[in-house]
């Protein structure tokens, strides 16, 4: 008996000092991203190009009337923001817009962060309308998760806090040490309407064994990691 209470309050000591930390994502520049207009095709196409965007971040293109800032605007493609550099692409003006005199555009988030950018420009072959673009995150903070119960050799159980809403997570485990990066690819779960999450992940054939394993979350933008002890035990985070 005196040697479980021995054990869980290890466990619970150790638990406290290793939580893993993720820091809030920024954009390229540490400022917000915008994207400006670069040229027209009247009733046909805009091409954009775009700074400071957040990197590894999935966005909808939108297209509106002129004063929506693109808000539930039609959608007319995808942005993938990459690794933050400054990209130049092109979309197509959709049929219910030809004929405007400026139309909206808008870049937003699909993964939970909370960026967008907006402008607007001239539906004409002139091209080069004018406007601006902002971010307002609706997500602070990050994520993380506590050890909440481990089956040695099968199971680990996490309770997570402060997940953004509707992103998924791919899981990894990998040596202790590692945080995760480069892990072993056990599943993935989207985080739905975020917050706290409670999930059991079983623990890959190549760390059956292990004394130590570590274990990260990660999204496109953000992550959290940590580690456990394989033996079976329950934790309260």
């Amino acid at each position: 008996m005196i040697k479980k209470l021995s054990f869980i309050s290890l466990v619970l000591i150790i638990l406290v000092a290793a939580i893993g930390f993720s820091a809030q994502p920024v954009s390229a520049s540490g400022t917000v991203p915008v994207f400006f207009i670069a040229s027209v095709v009247k009733n046909k196409s805009v091409t954009i190009t775009t700074y400071n965007f957040p990197a590894y971040d999935q966005f909808k293109v939108l297209m509106g009337p002129y004063g929506s800032k693109g808000i539930n605007g039609i959608k007319v493609g995808n942005y993938s923001s990459g690794n933050g550099a400054s990209k130049t692409v092109t979309y197509q003006i959709p049929a219910s817009l030809k004929g405007s005199y400026r139309i909206a555009i808008r870049l937003q988030s699909t993964t939970g962060s909370g960026y967008f950018s907006y402008n607007w420009f001239y539906n004409n072959t002139a091209g080069g309308g004018t406007g601006g673009g902002g971010v307002t995150p609706s997500y602070t903070g990050y994520p993380y998760f506590f050890i909440k119960s481990v089956v040695r050799n099968n199971t680990v159980t996490i309770v997570g806090y402060n997940y953004p809403k509707n992103t998924k997570f791919n899981v990894y485990m990998g040596p202790n040490g590692t945080k995760g990066v480069g892990g072993y690819f056990v599943t993935s779960f989207n985080s739905g309407s975020g917050g706290t999450i409670n999930k059991t992940f079983p623990i890959p054939p190549e760390l059956v064994g292990s004394t130590k394993i570590a274990i990260r979350t990660q999204g496109n933008v953000y992550f959290a990691y940590n580690w456990f002890w394989n033996n079976t035990a329950t934790v309260s985070p």
